[in-house]
């Protein structure tokens, strides 16, 4: 393999290891959602905006489940 062909090759490897989820993040958003922390407080936490937050972990948020629950 030559020198560019290797920088290449280093540089996909490295954006693939930043794309992987982080379970460790993972289960503090889901713990700070069940908790019903603020969505702003969370957020900030966790270095996302309140949208991410929502769209990825918002099913874990205690007042969509009490929702739910009172629907029936």
């Amino acid at each position: 393999m030559t020198i560019i062909g290797q920088v290449r090759f280093n540089a996909r490897l490295r954006r693939m290891e930043a794309r992987k989820p982080d379970p460790a993040k993972k289960a503090r958003a889901t713990w700070l959602m069940q908790a019903g922390v603020d969505l702003w407080d969370a957020a900030g936490s966790l270095g996302m905006t309140v949208a991410q937050l929502e769209a990825t972990y918002g099913h874990h948020h205690v007042d969509l489940q009490k929702q739910s629950a009172t629907a029936y």
